[in-house]
């Protein structure tokens, strides 16, 4: 299987990481009665860290389909490529690293990472534009 194709599998997998943990960290504050329930009215507060979790989990699945279309394009066309395969790289490296920094509200550096998977779905695109 192609380095992007892999990338793209490991990337679902930080998906469903991403669901589960902001989940399961919701479900500890609140109660599995309440996770188990039809969840009407008003949701009760939520720590930062927990928020922090949905926010990091929302602004991966902002990338995520971008970052999956370029590598479905990428691999229906066969314009495979070392721009394709370090974008694959970079996006799902900058992906994993920026989770935990998402989550332990640690400014600068996130944003500095996020740019970085940013580029890496730009390098993924680049020969597929020219």
């Amino acid at each position: 299987m192609a380095v992007e194709l892999i990338c793209l599998v490991w990337s679902v997998l930080l998906g469903l990481a991403h669901i589960l943990i902001a989940g399961q960290a919701r479900t500890n504050e609140l109660g599995a009665k309440w996770n188990v329930g039809a969840r009407d009215g008003v949701q009760p507060k939520l720590s930062a860290m927990t928020n922090r979790l949905f926010r990091a989990q929302a602004n991966f699945f902002e990338t995520f389909p971008l970052f999956a279309a370029v590598i479905l394009i990428t691999a229906t066309t066969q314009l495979y490529s070392t721009y394709s395969q370090w974008g694959a790289i970079l996006y799902l490296a900058a992906r994993v690293v920026y989770f935990p920094l998402y989550a332990f509200g640690i400014p600068v550096i996130r944003s500095i990472v996020w740019l970085i998977s940013l580029f890496g779905i730009l390098l993924v695109l680049f020969p597929l534009v020219f």
